[in-house]
Parts: C-alpha cells; structure tokens; sequence
C-alpha cells in the first residue's frame, strides 16, 4: 500500500472548508490580497488572513510651564492628549484635545 502526500496547500484548504478567510500572496503587487470566491489553490503563498490589530490609545504625560514671579514652574497635566495609534501600521491616526490649561 502506498502513501499518499498531502497536498502542498491542505492546512490552508481545511481552513479555508471551515470557513476561514484564505489571502494569497501577489508578487506584482508585493503583498497579500482576499482570495474571492474558490481558491484555484495553483499559486505557492497562501495563508489564513490574520485578524486585524485593534488600535492602541495612549493618553501621555506632558507637562506645561508657567511663568510665575519670573520662575518657571512644572505643572503636571495627565489626561488632557489622547493620542489614537493604528493597530496595523503604528501610525498617529489622530489626536485630540480633552481639556486645555490656562495659565
């Protein structure tokens, strides 16, 4: 009795039967796109789409001086930046003012 081989892709073609998304990995382009519809299961780089990476939100220290009697003085304002990050790329998505200080 002889063996059979798997076949090259069959963690990705169980996957994909239940129900998992497939991308396939697209030279030309170099990067990886949706497969749509039934994979052809011919190219050599396939993997199961990675789930998306939420968005980080960071509220930073920082830190304002006031000019008082010609000193400079440190006053700490905590929770006044909201700094929202992409999950994916790391990149400053937006930032957003809560609460202004006066001096």
């Amino acid at each position: 009795m002889t063996t059979r081989k798997p076949h090259k892709h069959a963690e990705f073609i169980k996957a994909w039967a239940d129900g998992a998304e497939i991308q396939v990995y697209d030279g030309a382009l170099d990067r990886w796109v949706d497969v749509i519809g039934n994979p052809a299961w011919t190219s050599e780089r396939y993997r199961i789409k990675p789930e998306p990476k939420p968005d980080q939100v960071v509220f930073p220290a920082t830190a304002g001086y006031r000019g008082e009697n010609g000193y400079a003085h440190t006053v700490s304002v905590k929770d006044q930046l909201k700094l929202t990050f992409d999950g994916e790329t790391g990149k400053l998505k937006s930032a957003e003012v809560l609460r202004c200080l006066t001096f």
